[in-house]
């Protein structure tokens, strides 16, 4: 006996969106919904990659890379679809998306455009998260050891001219990342980088002594926060810059290494503050 299924007819279903307007905007909507995506992949993958101390740029610099990425990944969802969006295009539409034209995007046009919207935007953002996200600098476990070695003569130091600790930390790790016999092109030696003038006026005698270092180190700062009334922001900057340019500006000089030397010193006051607590 011979059996015969029954023809099931298949109803087609007619496309939600006809409109060559309503396409082309259906178009851009899928392909920023795929950049989300990838730009997600982006940012899970930068997290796995341990940084590196010197590349600290504080809140702006890290604004400006989320930007970055947020730009390539709109750029890959326009030239080398990942497909999630051509499928719902075709779900929607009936039809295959239509192939886009990018033009190249080089990594300096990209930041050269997004420069002002992150300069316009930090001031926006609640300070809760503005103050998080400039903590996220913290100096390396290696750079932690080697100042730790030094805390007893650190605290000696702190009580002897009413510094914090983690302000004297957080000198030495960005001065010298703990290395003792640190010595730059400009003739700053040791822990806290005195040049021979400086050790002079607060009268060191052998600035390879970490000791005796770490205390002119501390007695220099303790004359700067003095003469600024306290503002640490000043004192950092003044320990890199010289007073001097500090009075002049007013303020931080618009030095770019002076700048980018008080933000990772104030951010690793509140990492060495965070390990006393």
């Amino acid at each position: 006996m011979k059996l015969t299924l029954p023809t099931v007819q298949t109803k087609q279903t007619a496309p939600a969106v006809t409109d060559e307007k309503q396409k082309a905007k259906l178009q851009r909507a899928l392909q920023d919904f795929e950049a989300v995506f990838v730009n997600y992949l982006l940012q899970t993958m930068r997290k796995s990659v341990q940084k590196d101390d010197e590349d600290g740029g504080g809140f702006g610099g890290e604004m400006m890379q989320e930007m970055f990425d947020y730009e390539i990944a709109k750029h890959i969802s326009r030239s080398a679809s990942l497909g999630i969006g051509e499928k719902l295009y075709r779900q929607v539409t009936g039809e295959a998306m239509p192939k886009t034209t990018v033009a190249p995007v080089l990594p300096k046009q990209i930041v050269a455009a997004e420069t002002a919207k992150a300069i316009a935007l930090e001031p926006q953002l609640p300070v809760q998260q503005v103050r998080a996200m400039k903590r996220n600098t913290a100096p390396s476990r290696s750079i932690k050891e080697a100042v730790g070695q030094y805390d007893e003569i650190i605290n000696e130091a702190a009580a002897r001219h009413g510094v914090d600790s983690s302000l004297i930390k957080a000198v030495i790790a960005s001065e010298s990342a703990g290395n003792p016999r640190a010595h730059s092109s400009a003739n700053a030696k040791g822990l806290m980088q005195l040049i021979d003038s400086t050790a002079t006026m607060v009268g060191v005698k052998n600035v390879w002594d970490p000791k005796q270092n770490i205390n002119g180190g501390t007695k220099y700062l303790r004359q700067l926060l003095d003469q600024f009334d306290g503002n640490v922001k000043l004192a950092v900057a003044s320990y890199n810059a010289g007073p001097a340019r500090v009075e002049k500006h007013k303020g931080v000089p618009p030095i770019p290494e002076t700048q980018k030397y008080v933000r990772k010193v104030l951010q690793y006051v509140d990492h060495f503050t965070g390990d006393k607590e």
